[in-house]
């Protein structure tokens, strides 16, 4: 196949006179791992795109494999099955052009001794299809190797720039992060006559980023005059969500096309001399992206793993409430299951609410009073557990381990309810609230559950959340009278810090510098440095801001720095 060693295509020096090209932006929903799956996609949004009269069909990046698949790049033979899936996909194509993004092996080969360092196996790159064949391919040249990516890992650096000409126009091919800062590949590319730059990406959603994504590129398409077409992945990954939202911008830095956040799309434009047309959705508002993002990451980690049903515990209060409306927006409510477990410290007025809610969301409701069982653990554990914290942990390590029987006896994924405030500190139960398969709020701080939970009771035709559940004092319910803020600072104080810490990186004394009490700012720094060994034992949940737990901040767990 083309691309075997650095090569690129002649580039063109003079421009071609009043280009025109119809180009399609394939925005598609990729499962990791799933070739022939995600080759059958490609192929059937390829023909929709043709009878389009598309000339030139761009998909996201790593389009074929997946992304991002991790170690799976390095593995000789998965990376042979994406080629031999892209070969099949190229015979096939025929009166179109698509760019389509794959893992190509390097030329790394042989023995090595068991203490060298590992072999990049792969460029990271993109395939230009046509005429039934791989006509060319382009690596991608700058490598992300931060926050959330771990390309320096996968993929070799790619050297050469290159423009294809597609229906008469040069086109500049780049990869996401190539065109992230100014110059080369791109610079190159029009200074050696592109008229348009195309950008195949797998940029994960964050909150506000879709906004930041589009100054970007009107920066980049007003320096270099020309117009630059960003198709993005869309669907979640494990943690990740891709928001779509696939655009082209003109050399005047406007939007002249968009795709729809967080779900598939196809988009055809016009490029020209003349101007540039095509379907422009609108983004989302603020708080409707966040709960749009949580929405598909749920659905996809639950379609893509193959479970059919999903489980909460469903205890009246807030966050419990949020999980719900969102399961049962992502699966439909025929798949989900809500639980009771009333606790003698339970109130009549939490235990109503989380009845309404699941008759207002439709779902299945199980109650199972725990009572009964505490007592039992109380009378086996005798004098070695009385009162204080162990014994506030026994009831939801009680609820934990219902809520896994039920898992375990119909194949239930159960989803836990903690928030990103709670994880933070530690404010959560090893073995009990954080039992479970996938934690959806994980990176939600809890001031932002209750605008999330308001969101949605406002958006359907009636709220399925009580005004009783928003207004109440946040409690764990773990003795009588308790209150959340009995251990911790008031919601808005705590999450403020802890966006300046966690998210923001922030030192202690930059923190107290904002008018923050420091004798406060010390003990939620401490807590949340404390907890760093319940958070990695934590499940899996959606990211949404710029910072989660897990791929994003990576600490020691033993660790003695303060700071």
């Amino acid at each position: 196949m083309p691309g075997g060693r650095a090569v690129a295509l002649p580039l063109h020096t003079c421009p071609v006179p009043n280009p025109k090209l119809r180009l399609a932006l394939a925005q598609v929903n990729a499962t990791v791992g799933d070739l022939e799956g995600n080759a059958a996609k490609v192929r059937e949004w390829i023909e929709r795109a043709r009878a389009e009269g598309a000339q030139l069909v761009l998909f996201p990046e790593l389009v074929i494999p997946g992304y991002p698949a991790e170690d799976l790049y390095l593995k000789r033979h998965f990376l042979a099955a994406n080629v031999s899936a892209v070969e099949r996909l190229a015979a096939e194509i025929h009166g179109v052009t698509a760019l389509v993004g794959f893992a190509e092996p390097t030329a790394t080969a042989g023995v090595r001794h068991p203490d060298a360092p590992a072999p990049k196996l792969a460029y990271n790159s993109l395939a230009v299809l046509a005429d039934g064949a791989i006509r060319a391919v382009y690596r991608k040249q700058r490598l992300p190797n931060y926050a959330v990516f771990d390309e320096e890992r996968y993929f070799m650096r790619g050297g050469e720039p290159r423009v294809e000409e597609i229906g008469g126009v040069p086109v500049g091919l780049t990869i996401c992060e190539d065109v992230w800062e100014p110059g080369a590949p791109a610079s190159d590319e029009v200074a050696a006559g592109a008229r348009l730059i195309a950008n195949p990406s797998a940029s994960p959603y964050h909150r506000g980023k879709a906004r930041g994504r589009e100054r970007m590129f009107a920066d980049r398409a007003r320096a270099y005059g020309v117009p630059f077409a960003f198709c993005n992945l869309v669907g979640g990954q494990d943690e990740l969500v891709f928001d779509g939202a696939s655009f082209v911008v003109d050399e005047r830095g406007e939007i002249v096309a968009r795709a729809r956040q967080f779900e598939e799309d196809l988009v055809l434009v016009d490029l020209g001399e003349d101007g540039s047309a095509g379907r422009v959705e609108p983004l989302l508002d603020d708080i409707e992206e966040v709960y749009a993002a949580l929405v598909l990451g749920l659905r996809d980690y639950v379609e893509k793993n193959g479970f059919r049903h999903a489980v909460v515990a469903l205890s009246g209060g807030i966050d419990s409430a949020l999980v719900a409306q969102i399961a049962a927006d992502a699966l439909g409510p025929e798949r989900l299951t809500c639980v009771v477990m009333p606790s003698p410290h339970s109130s009549e007025g939490t235990q109503a609410d989380a009845r309404a809610i699941a008759a207002n969301l439709g779902v299945e409701l199980i109650e199972i009073p725990i009572e009964p069982l505490m007592r039992a653990y109380d009378a086996a554990l005798g004098d070695r557990v009385r009162g204080g914290v162990a014994a506030e942990n026994l009831q939801a390590r009680i609820r934990g381990n219902l809520v896994m029987a039920l898992s375990n006896a119909h194949g239930w994924l159960v989803l836990t309810t903690g928030n990103k405030s709670e994880l933070s500190v530690g404010y959560a139960t090893l073995y009990g609230d954080m039992a479970g398969g996938f934690a959806v709020i994980k990176d939600v701080p809890k001031t932002l559950v209750y605008e999330l939970v308001r969101y949605r009771n406002a958006r359907g035709p009636s709220p399925t959340v009580p005004e009783s559940v928003l207004e109440r004092a946040p409690s764990a319910e773990l003795r009588p009278d308790q209150r959340d803020e009995d251990s911790l600072p008031p919601y808005a104080t705590l999450d403020r810090i802890l966006a300046e810490y966690v998210e923001a990186d922030r030192s202690r004394d930059e923190i107290v510098a904002e008018g923050l009490d420091p004798e406060l700012v010390d003990e939620v720094l401490r807590m949340v440095d404390r907890s760093e060994y319940k958070r990695r034992q934590a499940p899996p949940g959606i990211r949404i801001t710029p910072k989660a737990f897990g791929r994003d901040r990576r600490l020691p767990i033993t660790n003695r720095f303060r700071g």
